[in-house]
């Protein structure tokens, strides 16, 4: 069989000898049926007849008809026709969308760090207050996990990501008028409810990606992540000490503005409308893949990969295939993010607290109110910034051992090695010591959380790998909001405790990583 020639009908394939002009006087092939071995036919298709349309013997044909030119098996998946059009101009351009959405998550997560302190000078609020502050963020993340992946599993990514941009940035901006700490609280909450739909951007990213490029790509996010970790370090001390913590809040919402326009432009996932049945849709998704990519199209039939049968059930995940990955992956999430916002929070407390000590901490009025006040000094937030910057490094290290040695050993190993770090944490006050240590803890696990974010899409398949995203993205939430109590309230009592239960988690989640019973590199997507 030959190549597919571009512009062929849909169903159709060119075959030697089929649909192929005669030149006038030219002899038609002796082979029965009219193929010609040396063009790869058989030699054994049924012999011609009237039925068949075959012109008489001794008429002098124009044309040879072709029944074999039609080929019933003639059909391709969204995942071969993903891999045959390659990464291209139009991955790059969906990387940018993407990515700007990871940046403006990575700010709103990296505000919480920043806004405890702010609010403690300014409201006095205690040390619980401030954990509440992010814990209720990340409650309304949890909540809301599972509700946008069932959003986005039954009427697509596109819609959910749009109405996620919009929402975001009107409750960012709010937050930032907000008249009291209830209303704060509130706010801030609607903003986690929101940021939950986030993971499906990934979803979305990971389902037009080759599979050989895809594992490299969706780690390269974290790229984004760090991009706006970092500049939120950078805008926090450029406005906080002059302007306060409102004008912070309210310029960190100018990402997701920029996100809610150009979501319109966004294409929907190809999987998400062959699962749906609107085979059309895709199609015309995968031919602008081709025009971006300037590769030609595929020709044939578009079938469904999968069954499409459990689409957006929760149920489904916990069913007698995938009880067993879908309970660890709960577990590692949970613990990734347990460790990686405990971390982002100590790192906080380590630089902010070094100039006071850990009585004066204590100090409480009569009203339960701290009467010290240790805003961020521009040390505290240079250091700040470096152990963010941690996280290129740590990318790119993750990059080459994910596609050395799996993504189950890979995580395996950092959640150890991250455990090995923060222990180290104890034994030493030397600030240049513990930046180092807190650089190579943050770059790990920074690596180690978008490691998960690989192997959970490739592991579900395509009608539950949403719903399964927002699981055990609701899971990792559920990690974050007792994070805050751990690394700032038990933390100022007892940092050799507040380690240690780090340590333990990390160890734990380690070998839930070895126990993962599919190793999904070099796999296409499941279907």
């Amino acid at each position: 069989m030959k190549p597919r020639r571009v512009g062929m009908s849909r169903g159709y394939e060119e075959m030697d000898g089929a649909n192929v002009p005669r030149p006038p006087g030219s002899t038609p092939s002796s082979t029965p049926g009219g193929v010609d071995p040396a063009a790869g036919g058989t030699g054994n298709a049924a012999p011609p007849t009237a039925a068949t349309g075959t012109m008489l013997a001794g008429a002098a044909p124009e044309f040879e008809l072709a029944s074999v030119s039609v080929v019933p098996d003639d059909t391709y998946t969204v995942t071969q026709a993903v891999n045959a059009l390659g990464f291209g101009w139009f991955q790059v351009k969906l990387s940018l969308c993407v990515g700007l959405c990871w940046m403006a998550d990575s700010m709103e997560m990296t505000i919480l760090s920043v806004l405890g302190p702010a609010l403690h000078c300014d409201w006095g609020i205690t040390r619980y207050q401030q954990a509440l502050v992010t814990t209720v963020v990340f409650l309304g993340m949890m909540l809301s996990s599972t509700f946008w992946g069932h959003l986005s599993d039954r009427y697509g990514r596109k819609p959910a990501l749009t109405l996620c941009g919009v929402l975001l940035f009107l409750y960012g901006l709010l937050s930032s008028v907000a008249p009291s700490f209830g209303w704060l609280l509130l706010l801030r909450g609607l903003v986690g409810f929101a940021i939950g739909c986030v993971p499906q951007s990934v979803t979305l990213y990971a389902e037009f990606l080759p599979t050989k490029q895809r594992a490299k790509c969706v780690v390269l996010l974290d790229c984004f992540w760090a991009l706006g970790a970092c500049f939120e370090v950078a805008l926090a001390l450029a406005v906080t000490p002059t302007l306060g913590w409102r004008w912070l809040l309210g310029l960190s919402a100018a990402p997701l503005f920029i996100f809610a326009i150009i979501t319109p432009w966004l294409p929907e996932s190809a999987r998400y409308h062959v699962t749906s049945g609107q085979s059309d849709k895709a199609l015309n998704t995968l031919e602008q893949i081709a025009k971006d990519n300037r590769r030609p199209m595929l020709l044939g039939r578009l079938v469904v990969e999968g069954p499409t049968g459990s689409r957006g059930s929760l149920k489904a995940l916990l069913g007698s295939s995938l009880r067993r990955t879908t309970l660890l992956l709960w577990f590692i999430w949970m613990s990734c993010a347990f460790c990686y916002y405990g971390l982002v929070l100590m790192s906080t407390e380590l630089f902010g607290g070094k100039n006071k000590t850990i009585a004066d901490a204590g100090m409480m009025a009569d009203d339960g109110i701290t009467t010290d006040c240790q805003p961020l000094a521009t040390t505290d937030y240079m250091d700040l910034l470096w152990t963010t910057l941690a996280e290129f490094p740590g990318i790119f290290a993750t990059i080459y051992v994910i596609e050395k040695f799996g993504r189950k050993k890979t995580m395996a190993l950092q959640f150890l090695f991250y455990a090995g770090c923060v222990l180290m944490i104890t034994v030493t006050e030397v600030r240049v010591f513990l930046t180092i240590i807190l650089f190579m803890a943050r770059g790990v696990i920074a690596g180690l959380f978008q490691a998960a974010y690989v192997y959970t899409p490739e592991v579900y398949p395509t009608a539950l790998r949403s719903v399964g995203v927002g699981g055990c993205s609701a899971l990792a939430r559920l990690g974050a909001m007792a994070t805050p109590y751990i690394a700032q309230v038990l933390f100022q009592s007892s940092i050799w405790s507040a380690v240690t239960v780090y340590g333990i988690f990390a160890a734990c989640a380690s070998v839930a990583c070895m126990l993962l019973p599919y190793e999904t590199r070099g796999a296409d997507l499941a279907h």
